[in-house]
């Protein structure tokens, strides 16, 4: 099993660390969960905008039309996607007791996890490709996928917990969210594998560049925003960009990063 693979299937797996919070009543504070997605939005911003896409327009015979081109279909794709999915907010589903919820609370826990579940596989197909492409920025996407799905999973556990009281079904519910994720890498590595020409790889990689602006902007910072409207969600991005900003100058400096 290749690396790029495993580091898919550990950001995937990370769903089920929120599951197990969401179940035992274990809540990180809502200003925790806000600036762990802003850091998250910091990371993926920092990686696309920096390292991906100038990576993917450098490669040799790729033409600066098809790799920005590609950018926009990944944010337009992204945001098409997006407007098409179920929209339910995690924050507000998990306010009462088991007792306090309304009878539709299954329904749309079941919506919010078929909507977590539909984000999920891009990201799946997006840390499988970066990591193929560059393995250091592939544990950088893999560290940010993961720390947003933690939450993912805690939001989609929660609202099953109280609709049905059983931790065994909450805690499947979320990893079916997880799954997708797990799903879009591996139909990554079954299609794409090794025999993808550079301008092709790098191609997606710039598609997969805009999907990850979107997903920061347009989910991953409003969100933060919603769980915790007190605090600004830029300061979690703001770490989030320093930290894997330092982290890349520092394995250059080793001689280390792409």
């Amino acid at each position: 099993m290749s690396v790029p693979l495993i580091l898919t299937l550990l950001a995937g797996a990370a769903t089920f660390i929120g599951a197990i919070l969401g179940v035992l009543g274990q809540k990180p504070s809502n200003r925790v969960l806000a600036f762990s997605l802003g850091f998250a939005a910091g990371i993926m911003l920092l990686i696309s905008l920096m390292e991906m896409l100038p990576a993917a327009l450098a490669t040799e015979n790729m033409s600066p039309m098809l790799g920005y081109g590609m950018f926009v279909v990944g944010l337009l794709g992204y945001f098409a996607l997006d407007r098409m999915l179920p929209h339910a907010h995690p924050q507000d589903l998990m306010q009462g007791t088991q007792h306090s919820f309304p009878r539709g609370i299954r329904r749309t826990a079941i919506l919010l996890t078929l909507g977590i579940s539909l984000h999920n596989f891009p990201e799946g197909i997006a840390t499988y490709v970066t990591a193929s492409n560059d393995l250091e920025l592939g544990f950088g996407i893999a560290f940010a996928v993961a720390l947003h799905n933690i939450p993912e999973g805690l939001a989609v556990a929660g609202p099953v917990y109280a609709a049905t009281g059983s931790k065994r079904t909450a805690i499947f519910w979320a990893g079916i969210s997880g799954l997708a994720e797990i799903i879009g890498g591996v139909l990554a590595w079954l299609i794409l594998g090794s025999l993808v020409s550079p301008v092709v790889m790098a191609a997606i990689m710039a598609a997969v560049a805009g999907i990850m602006v979107a997903l920061s902007v347009d989910e991953l910072m409003p969100l933060a925003k919603e769980i915790d409207p007190n605090n600004n969600p830029s300061y979690g991005v703001l770490c989030g960009m320093s930290v894997m900003g330092l982290s890349l100058v520092a394995l250059q400096a080793m001689g280390i990063g792409g």
